[in-house]
Order: C-alpha cells, then sequence, then structure tokens
C-alpha cells in the first residue's frame, strides 16, 4: 500500500508524464527518474513500468513519440485525459462543473494558465500534490472509476501509458483492474455530417440520371395541423 508521506513527489512526476511530450517534457526525464528512484510510495513493479516509459520517451524518435500521443489521447473518449469527458460528455452539465472545479483550485492557490482546462488530469494531479497526503489520496480515491477506465483503455492498446494510470489507482489506495471499456466511435462516423434532407430516393429510377417519378400523397388533417406548428415556431 502506498505510504501517504510520499505522495506528493510521485503526484508530479504522474502529471508531468502525462503531459504532450514536446521538447520541454524530454529534457525534464532525467529529474523524473531521480525523483523515481528515491520515491516509496510506489511499487517496485510499478516504477519498473514507469522507469520504462521514460526511457522510451528519452530514446525513442520525438516526431513519432509526439504523434503517437496525439493518436493515443487527443483521438477518442476511452482514452481522454480530461475527466468530465468520461463523466458528463458534451452535455450541458460539463460547463458549470468545470467552473467549480476553478473556484476549487483558485481557494487553494491554484491559477489557471489561459487555455488551461480544469479537468486535464495533468492539472488535477497538480492540484493534489499541492495537498495533505490524506486529502490527495481521498481526491484520486474520487475519481479512481474513471482512471480504472481510461487504464483498460491503454491496456487494450498495449501502450507503456497504462502505467501511469495504475500507478495514480495504486496511490489511491486500490487496485488497478481492468474493465470493460465501451468501443469509440470511429472519428469518420463521429465527424460525418448528416445527409441533407436525409438521402434522396432513387425509387423508381432503373438506372441513375434517370428521371424520377413524383408522387403526390393527399394530405390529411394530421399532416396539416404539424405543418401549421412547424410554421409557427
Amino acid at each position: 500500500m502506498a505510504q501517504l508521506q510520499n505522495t506528493a513527489i510521485s503526484l508530479r512526476v504522474l502529471a508531468r508524464l502525462l503531459a504532450y511530450p514536446n521538447a520541454a517534457l524530454r529534457a525534464d526525464l532525467a529529474d523524473m527518474r531521480k525523483a523515481l528512484g528515491t520515491d516509496r510510495a510506489l511499487s517496485t513493479t510499478r516504477k519498473t513500468e514507469l522507469l520504462a516509459l521514460i526511457d522510451h520517451l528519452a530514446h525513442g524518435t520525438p516526431l513519432q513519440i509526439e504523434a503517437d500521443y496525439v493518436e493515443l489521447f487527443d483521438r477518442g473518449r476511452a482514452t481522454s485525459l480530461h475527466l468530465f469527458e468520461h463523466v458528463h460528455g458534451d452535455s450541458r452539465d460539463r460547463g458549470p462543473a468545470m467552473i467549480d472545479l476553478t473556484k476549487t483550485y483558485e481557494a487553494a492557490g491554484l491559477f489557471l494558465a489561459p487555455g488551461e482546462l480544469p479537468d486535464y488530469l495533468p492539472v488535477m494531479l497538480e492540484f493534489a500534490s499541492t495537498q495533505p497526503p490524506k486529502e490527495a489520496r481521498s481526491l484520486l480515491g474520487e475519481m479512481v472509476h474513471i482512471l480504472n477506465a481510461i487504464f483498460s483503455a491503454l491496456q487494450q492498446r498495449n501502450t507503456a501509458y497504462a502505467s501511469v494510470l495504475g500507478a495514480l489507482i495504486e496511490l489511491s489506495g486500490e487496485k488497478a483492474q481492468t474493465v470493460k471499456v465501451t468501443a469509440d466511435e470511429p472519428l469518420d462516423a463521429a465527424w460525418e455530417e448528416p445527409e441533407v434532407f436525409g438521402g434522396c430516393s432513387v425509387k423508381g429510377q432503373d438506372k441513375p440520371g434517370q428521371a424520377q417519378p413524383i408522387h403526390f400523397v393527399k394530405s390529411n388533417a394530421a399532416t396539416r395541423k404539424s405543418a401549421a406548428a412547424l410554421a409557427g415556431a
């Protein structure tokens, strides 16, 4: 079980590992490796996995690593690091929840940079790292069901980033376990424009380009009533 007194260092390292792997992050990898070497909050197995991820980020081709990150975290809800995506989706409830979370940060002295969203997991981990150990663990516990879902989705993709989520679950006092993951809708389908007028029927045509017969349907009272209601809307 994770030791409470050392969670701040662990949380900061894990938050950094989940950030976009640009040149600035790669420059910090040596310090992150050193911090993990003195860490007592995580199991030896979990630290070994995290060090393997650090090695991958340090020695891989930068452009490929960055492209893989975008493909992994920015192209599907199942692996999104914006936690309210998993709770509220695109509903209107997400806005008020964002405002409330921002106020919580500001009350604790944490002010977000322009364009930074409060439900972004690295931001939430930075906040947690500023809290007393008991409160930090409690915060992780509140989101552990979401962390488990992301962990499971990352495991399905056979990515070393799953170790970061596994470590967070471990710090919450829970055991990482795979759960059923709802498959993301293909991006082409999610972004597909709806057909204008629901598509055009080709009934009555023997071949493309042939004139299509027009069929007149006698209107009834209910139809006229609906049309009048739409016209007045």
